[in-house]
């Protein structure tokens, strides 16, 4: 069956990882990539798209109008809504976008979908009885974890941030509008993400570009926050899997098993840095400098990814050791091209 799909947030870091890979995957469906393009969204992370069927639409999700037109031009029947402001930092700074794209713009989303594909609450129409609403979320929304312990999906939301609570409010209407209207809905729960075409206001890019330019590279506090990376590839395989096979309104969470201590992780950058691109005088974990830790930053994630495995046959297929060194390898090559 082929489809007309809506991808949100399709040109940036993992909306972009997913299109190319779905894009591949699918060449005879129907792809509107729609993305406002600001500073996370970047065409350049499109040039590596090979599709016919390929079109990026600038504008906002929270914009109704857009969105029914793309609706009823297309004839849209499928949504993976990747689309949020992210960066926690920015949120404690100024919260309002984070509420306006993460709980407006998903609502805005939810209720067209729900007009074009339903003709009344739990009665879908014929021509949109195979519809589906992925919603892609983050393991933030449970709050944060002690030393032991993981968030599985029946964890209880308790944010900590204004980016995770917007992110749990938009998790909730999702779930509100399965429960309330049948809209065949699926919400995705997932660890810390790497790999090309990050932006780099993130950890990773941040080491990397940090130590190129030769400046100080900062990190939160002592550098002992935990956090469970997994490669993006890995992640949009989960997403392609739980759109095609997972259970309507149901969470699904993905993580690797793959915990590091942040400071852990800058020295691992910085060795393959080390190996690839020596610094001419010393090790570039010289550069490294402790900063004022953030406020509310939460301690530990860990996800519980057994649900994803045993329901659907998912599994990590990258090692973090690999994968992590090609990442560190394509941001040098991006740097230096």
């Amino acid at each position: 069956m082929n489809r007309n799909v809506l991808i949100t947030g399709g040109a940036g870091f993992i909306g972009s990882n997913f299109v190319k890979l779905y894009t591949d995957k699918y060449p005879e469906h129907k792809v509107i990539n729609l993305d406002l393009l600001t500073y996370a969204g970047n065409l350049e992370n499109l040039k590596s798209i090979n599709s016919n069927h390929h079109q990026l639409v600038k504008g906002d999700i929270s914009n109704r109008e857009l969105v029914e037109n793309i609706f009823s031009e297309h004839k849209i029947d499928s949504i993976f809504h990747f689309a949020a402001e992210s960066h926690v930092d920015n949120s404690i700074s100024g919260p309002e976008v984070f509420v306006k794209t993460n709980v407006l713009g998903t609502f805005t989303l939810l209720d067209v979908a729900k007009s074009h594909w339903l003709e009344a609450p739990n009665t879908l129409k014929s021509q949109y009885k195979n519809s589906r609403f992925l919603h892609v979320s983050t393991d933030e929304v449970y709050g944060e974890l002690e030393k032991n312990g993981y968030f599985t999906e029946e964890t209880p939301y308790a944010p900590n941030s204004p980016y995770s609570a917007t992110k749990a409010g938009s998790d909730l209407l999702v779930r509100a509008y399965n429960k309330t209207y049948g809209l065949n809905t699926v919400t995705m729960n997932c660890s810390n993400n790497y790999g090309p075409n990050q932006h780099s206001e993130k950890l990773i890019p941040t080491v990397i570009r940090t130590c190129l330019s030769e400046k100080p590279i900062p990190v939160y506090g002592k550098g002992e926050n935990i956090r469970d990376w997994l490669y993006v590839t890995d992640y949009c395989h989960a997403i392609d899997l739980a759109f095609d096979k997972g259970r309507s309104g149901e969470s699904y969470n993905v993580g690797s098993d793959n915990e590091q201590t942040n400071i852990n992780l800058v020295r691992k950058i910085c060795q393959i840095l080390d190996g690839i691109h020596p610094r001419k005088n010393g090790k570039h974990e010289d550069l490294i400098r402790f900063v004022t830790d953030r406020p509310g930053h939460d301690f530990r994630y860990a996800i519980d990814a057994k649900k994803i495995k045993n329901e659907l046959g998912w599994k990590a297929e990258y090692s973090f050791e690999s994968s992590l060194k090609q990442t560190v390898q394509w941001y040098v090559n991006q740097s230096l091209s």
